[in-house]
């Protein structure tokens, strides 16, 4: 079978690679399945463009293989082209306590802990955290959408949709701008937590910040006609770790532990309570409380790859209004 691989190598027969992949994960050959992960990627130096070989037989490594065999490819040079992190693709059907035996103590496993969390496996305190977020889901947080993976591809499904009923017409004429202020942290937060739409993909990111109303921070973007309809803390960091999890319609996808944390910083920012970070998890989930959330709609059709939020301060009197969006 290694004559197979090298000659498929040789004749830089991509084709006959993914014939190759299927046939030992389906039949559970890890070992060839490894190998020829190795011979592609080493390919490269001799100029084959075997790369997407590669790519695809780690990937299916991390998905399928048992925790000694997947734990191989969960290293800082594998997975740089799969359709999401393999630290997310591995968690998805490993727990950390099987994979941990065969993973140094490092950052990347305090990723996975972080997505096996997500999925409801209790973390223990030793392993590594390098989000410096608590592993466990809060209180005060909502139940993250997963991203399942499969041979297939990627699903990634959007938090539930603001039913329409729920929306208000915002009165013409208090759909005026109010008074803009300069919010470094919260422009830095958000443009962090979107940067995979706006760098590798269509889409584009705006935030006001004003003194006054969420109408008024809404109509700083130019808006003269919108609805809003009020939605709680928990739906709205559903949306924002969604964004920051995701890729946009066409960048790669970063992972839910790095959606949670985009949307923890954020709540952060908003709080004025980044220099502070790691915050204390019940002042954040105070803090989330607080504020007063909506989302809002100019009428237009809705994209798929969409955010619009308005958040209010109503003790500091401060409105901020957070648009993103992207096309396929």
């Amino acid at each position: 079978m290694s004559d197979e691989i090298d000659a498929l190598i040789h004749r830089a027969d991509l084709d006959g690679l993914v014939r190759l992949i299927d046939s030992f994960g389906a039949s559970r050959q890890w070992d060839r399945l490894l190998a020829l992960r190795d011979r592609s990627r080493a390919a490269l130096q001799t100029g084959r463009q075997l790369w997407p070989a590669a790519t695809l037989a780690e990937y299916r490594l991390a998905l399928w293989a048992p925790p000694d065999w997947a734990a191989r490819v969960l290293d800082e040079e594998s997975g740089r082209f799969t359709i999401g992190p393999l630290t997310e693709v591995v968690a998805q059907h490993h727990e950390l306590a099987a994979l941990r035996p065969h993973l140094a103590d490092s950052p990347r496993l305090g990723f996975i802990a972080h997505e096996r969390a997500l999925r409801g496996e209790v973390i223990a305190d030793d392993v590594p955290n390098p989000l410096e977020m608590p592993f466990a889901l809060q209180p005060w947080e909502p139940e993250y959408p997963l991203a399942t993976y499969s041979d297939g591809g990627l699903e990634a499904p959007t938090p539930p949709l603001v039913a329409g009923d729920r929306f208000v017409p915002i009165d013409p004429g208090a759909l005026v701008p109010g008074s803009e202020i300069d919010d470094d942290a919260v422009q830095l937060a958000v443009r962090q937590l979107f940067e995979p739409w706006t760098a590798s993909s269509n889409g584009r990111v705006e935030i006001r910040c004003v003194e006054g109303t969420a109408a008024q921070a809404i109509a700083a973007h130019g808006v003269r006609r919108a609805s809003l309809a009020p939605i709680s803390a928990a739906e709205a960091l559903a949306w924002l770790a969604w964004a920051g999890a995701s890729g946009g319609a066409h960048g790669r996808r970063r992972g839910g532990a790095i959606g949670r944390f985009g949307a923890w910083w954020l709540l952060a920012a908003l709080g004025d309570m980044v220099d502070d970070w790691p915050v204390d998890p019940d002042e954040l989930g105070d803090l989330a409380a607080s504020l007063e959330w909506s989302w809002w709609t100019a009428h237009e059709p809705h994209l798929g790859w969409e955010i619009r939020l308005a958040v209010v301060d109503p003790a500091e009197g401060y409105a901020w209004s957070i648009t993103g969006l992207d096309t396929a």
